[in-house]
């Protein structure tokens, strides 16, 4: 169980990574202990943990028992990108201590929010593009991902499956519709969609007819299903008709990226991981090792991903001055691309690290603690 100290006493397990992970780390912390000062919320107390492709080089795990338990008892963690392409295990699947986590801890709703930034460069042309707002529920401790590590190989083929229980779909649809009835109080349509392959797969049959059946219990949510191949066509040519959709783990994670995508790219991208007592807030980009060390890192997608732990601690332990230091570091973000003339170095532009999180900062120094 997650750490039950005094309310105004939040410790959080900090899991900085590998690559430009750390990099982008440190300034988002910075920001967010900044935006608590101004809202009067608690002091977060922090221990960095090791884990990732450099400790897995280093000690020959990715992770130690001794720091998940500590990540456990934590009250949130934030984390930071974790993995090298050329650190792999010996069957040469990728290090990611992530997915352990997420496994380990029933992080079973991976939460993927696609907001357009306000003056931040996005693919579409189209103005309706430039005013996204939705969110992306992508399962995560199921699905095709429960063959990680288990998958049938033999010289003539291979077999991966993928497991859907009742229980797991259950509480991701409850999960999804909750965030659609509170979305619809803030204003959104109010309209929760599963994704899925239902007219081919029986699992995906299974899947839908129990989202159909939790919905029921939330008739003011418009309660919808979309194939997943209609939907990716949809992300590129209307994604603006979307509020919240809620899919499967294999589906969600290609999904999540080209939800990325409408916003700008990785760097632009926050997402949680959360259970039923756990959190865990992590942008959505890699451990960029090519631009290591180079001050070119974006730390947007980070700093946002602090801004959804605020948000989380403050609805999970009744803190306000978190939500309100939440939307404040959130609008200080959407305030610092408005001109439109701060553009990372991934999207053509020559705004590193330092200059990003500067702007940022003269922003949540200059706006009012209300929007």
């Amino acid at each position: 169980m997650p750490n039950s100290a005094h309310k105004n006493s939040i410790s959080i397990a900090v899991m900085p990574g590998d690559g430009i992970g750390p990099e982008v780390m440190k300034p988002a912390i910075a920001l967010m202990d900044r935006a608590l000062e101004r809202t009067g919320g608690p002091k977060l107390s922090y221990e960095e943990l090791d884990a990732g492709a450099e400790c897995y080089r280093r000690t020959g795990t990715p992770m130690s028992e001794e720091v998940f338990e500590k990540a456990a008892a934590a009250d949130a963690i934030l984390f930071g990108a974790m993995g090298l392409p050329d650190v792999r295990r010996p069957d040469g699947i990728e290090i990611a201590p992530q997915l352990d986590l997420r496994f380990r801890l029933e992080l079973f709703a991976g939460v993927r929010p696609v907001r357009t930034i306000p003056g931040a460069p996005t693919p579409l042309a189209d103005p309706r593009a430039k005013n996204l707002d939705f969110v992306l529920i992508r399962e995560s401790t199921e699905g095709l991902f429960t063959s990680r590590g288990k998958g049938e190989v033999t010289p003539d083929y291979v077999r991966e499956t993928w497991e859907i229980t009742r229980a797991g779909s259950e509480r991701l649809f409850d999960f999804a519709l909750q965030l659609g009835r509170r979305r619809k109080a803030k204003g959104s349509p109010g309209s929760v969609a599963c994704v899925d392959k239902s007219g081919v797969f029986r699992a995906f049959a299974f899947f839908r007819q129990i989202f159909f059946e939790r919905a029921k219990a939330f008739p003011d949510i418009d309660a919808r299903a979309f194939n997943v191949d209609a939907t990716a066509l949809d992300l590129i040519r209307r994604p603006w008709i979307f509020d919240v959709l809620v899919t499967e783990n294999q589906f969600g994670d290609i999904l999540s990226d080209a939800g990325a995508a409408l916003m700008g790219g990785m760097g632009m991208a926050p997402s949680a991981d959360i259970g039923l007592t756990h959190g865990l807030f992590q942008p959505c980009h890699g451990t960029a090792p090519d631009i290591v060390g180079m001050g070119k890192a974006n730390p947007t997608a980070m700093i946002l991903s602090a801004a959804m732990m605020l948000d989380w601690l403050g609805e999970t332990k009744q803190l306000p001055s978190c939500g309100a230091a939440a939307d404040l570091l959130q609008r200080a973000v959407d305030a610092a691309f408005a001109p439109g003339d701060l553009r990372p170095f991934e999207l053509g532009g020559e705004a590193g690290t330092q200059a990003i999180t500067d702007r940022v900062a003269t922003q949540l120094e200059a706006l009012p603690l209300e929007a």
